[in-house]
């Protein structure tokens, strides 16, 4: 048998391997080699030639550990498609961000192009009263020395004519022809001799301009200021005894410290921090923020019942570390209250800290922690008082009884006629009600009969958006005026909801409420600045007053304003427990209210409207009642609300009806009652 004939480079043993197709399990070291185990502590593919340099280490079948590797392969593609939605909203939420910094960066621009064409109208302005000033100044300054040189004029030509004619006369020769020209020259230089003539100055010729410029170019080198921050959400935290514990009806405290990208630790305020304490059905509990301008912020708060609640805290609409914290609110004993917390309003409680650790909050006197009011749920019902002899007329004695409930409207959602933390209410003329619904960000208008209208509203930070709408009232030209407290403006709608205007930006600081004053003027609660504004409907500043602190013309967290007929403005106090009622140049007219659950005493005023005979209608928010006063600030009775408990009630008006309408801030509604004047 014929041998079978070999190539001259092949050998006996290379003809018994198989040589691998190109590209498929090719050992990388042996070219024509097939891989069939794998090294899997070097992790590469192993021919029969490759075994002895990796005598010692484990081996697999290569199958084996292609199947692993693509095993291992598809979980990881499966945790980064499973990241991708993640990585897409987030994209998508910077985006946004972007444009509404983008739309922030555009409508500041427009307020600095109106701001100083508006300065330089009024420069205009000044210059033309000044120009005229001088005009008129100088007319009668030179009227006056005029006629003085007109007469002295005339009675200098007057002498020297009559100079020259005796002149002539006495170079003649004297004789009898002459005699009688002689006697009349004489005559009249004597009667010129005694001629008065105006010869000392009857004006001056001074014309100065004082111009004090010194202190004007300062202001305008430092008008105006870019605010921002660098602080994140992710990055800040929160610390204090408010996480951990919180007594029934006493302050407790939060230091909220904003933190940059990296975490390091910002120096400065006027970030944009919104904080709500809440139960598991969504009830709201309101509270104060306080900006220390370092960087941290003081969030104090007061839960009027116990059970389980939770802290939420965003920094630019979105959770810090942590957030949302979980709070156990419980009932505090005897010995408890002896060291809870007393919230301060003076300045000196809030003076800026410089480290964490004197960031947190001050321990108040028991006396001030025992004074706070009872539980919404617990409302006394005491006996009427006399009303001032000074005081308005009072209404006529009436059985509480008599003031009811109509109906209510609404419960906790996001659709028509549900809320979410419904705060300012306003009442046209035109028989409806209006609702700031502030956690969803729109109006709500009802009739007063409780049918849904309408509503507008598209949240955002830019002109025309609503980001945190608290107050809402009607202009007499029938604009809609709404105060948002974390856009720090006040936004006009007309009656069918279209934007038309914004005004206060960069001087609000946190408004609240919003009322209008009889000559059609804006008046505006600034609860962040302590500061109440009267503006324009054209956004002007026409006066502002009030200041942070306890005092008769300060405020500690002013909430709702109201207007009655002799223009005086009606404000809320909170924390301070009062009502105060200012002329419109912010003289203090009068003060009424105290600390406390019996008649006349708040715990917390919120809303307030004045009736037509000029009583004064309070909502008491930590008493969870209404209370109703005579002009000169006497309690006069209280409607009655035990047949469905109120719950943090907020803003209040009078309906075109005569019903007092009042946001159920806790309950997630608005009630009317009948109310009888």
């Amino acid at each position: 048998m014929e041998a079978h004939q070999h190539s001259p480079d092949s050998s006996s043993e290379e003809c018994t391997v198989l040589e691998a197709p190109p590209g498929k399990n090719a050992c990388p070291q042996h070219a024509g080699k097939v891989s069939d185990l794998y090294c899997s502590a070097c992790e590469c593919p192993l021919c029969e030639d490759c075994v002895s340099d990796h005598d010692e280490h484990p081996k697999v079948p290569l199958s084996q550990a292609l199947e692993q590797h693509r095993s291992t392969l598809q979980e990881r593609l499966g945790a980064i498609q499973n990241r991708l939605p993640q990585v897409s909203d987030a994209l998508s939420f910077v985006k946004e961000i972007l444009q509404q910094l983008t739309n922030q960066r555009a409508s500041i621009e427009e307020d600095i192009q109106s701001s100083f064409e508006d300065l330089h109208k009024q420069l205009d302005v000044r210059k033309s009263v000044l120009l005229m000033e001088l005009e008129v100044t100088y007319g009668l300054k030179q009227k006056v020395l005029q006629a003085q040189v007109d007469c002295l004029l005339r009675g200098e030509e007057d002498l020297m004519s009559t100079c020259t004619q005796t002149e002539e006369a006495l170079a003649g020769e004297a004789c009898v022809a002459s005699l009688q020209l002689e006697r009349d020259l004489g005559e009249k230089l004597e009667e010129l001799a005694g001629l008065g003539l105006p010869c000392q100055p009857e004006e001056n010729d001074q014309l100065d301009l004082v111009m004090e410029t010194d202190g004007l170019r300062k202001s305008i080198h430092n008008l105006g200021t870019i605010v921002t921050t660098s602080a994140v959400a992710s990055q800040s935290e929160a610390m204090g005894a408010g996480l951990e514990q919180c007594i029934v009806g006493h302050p407790s405290s939060v230091t909220i410290v904003t933190r940059d990208k990296s975490g390091g630790a910002c120096k400065s305020g006027n970030a944009i921090l919104s904080a709500e304490v809440f139960t598991p059905d969504g009830s709201i509990v309101d509270g104060e923020i306080v900006d220390h301008k370092n960087g941290t912020y003081e969030f104090v708060y007061m839960v009027p019942k116990e059970g389980d609640f939770s802290l939420a805290l965003r920094l630019y609409d979105q959770h810090i570390k942590g957030s949302p914290f979980k709070l156990m609110v419980t009932r505090a004993l005897e010995a408890d209250v002896e060291t809870s917390y007393s919230l301060q309003v003076s300045p000196s409680t809030t003076t800026a800290t410089n480290s964490l650790a004197n960031a947190t909050p001050s321990t108040g006197s028991s006396e001030g922690a025992k004074r706070r009011g009872k539980s919404p749920g617990q409302k006394k019902k005491g006996s009427k008082r006399a009303s001032s002899a000074l005081g308005t007329p009072r209404r006529k004695t009436q059985n509480p009884i008599e003031d009811d409930l109509i109906f209510r409207i609404g419960t906790k959602g996001r659709n028509k006629g549900e809320f979410t933390n419904l705060q300012g209410v306003a009442a046209s003329a035109n028989d409806r009600i209006l609702i700031a619904d502030s956690n969803n960000q729109c109006v709500q208008i009802f009739s007063n009969q409780g049918e849904f209208k309408s509503r507008f509203g598209v949240r955002g930070r830019s002109p025309g958006q609503l980001q945190r709408p608290t107050g809402v009232a009607v202009h007499p030209s029938g604009d809609i005026i709404i105060a948002d407290y974390d856009n720090k403006w006040v936004s006009i709608f007309s009656c069918d909801g279209k934007f038309k205007a914004k005004l206060g930006s960069g001087r609000l600081m946190g408004p609240k409420g919003v009322s209008v004053d009889q000559n059609g003027h804006v008046i505006v609660v600034d609860n962040k600045a302590c500061t109440v504004f009267i503006f324009q409907l054209t956004g002007k500043l026409i006066a502002k007053f009030g200041s942070r602190g306890n005092g008769d013309k300060q405020f500690a967290g002013p909430h709702f304003a109201a207007v009655n007929k002799n223009n005086e403005i009606i404000v809320t106090d909170f924390h301070n427990h009062s009502v105060k009622v200012f002329t419109p140049e912010g003289d203090l007219v009068l003060k009424f209210g105290s600390n406390g659950e019996g008649n006349g005493q708040f715990n917390a005023p919120t809303g307030v409207a004045v009736d037509v005979n000029g009583n004064i209608i309070v909502a008491d928010w930590g008493n969870s009642r209404i209370q109703v006063f005579d002009g000169s600030g006497s309690f006069l009775s209280y409607i009655n609300t035990s047949a469905d408990p109120l719950y943090g009630p907020q803003g209040l008006a009078l309906t075109s009806d005569g019903h007092v309408v009042v946001a159920d801030s806790g309950n997630h509604c608005f009630k009317v009652y009948r109310y009888l004047q």
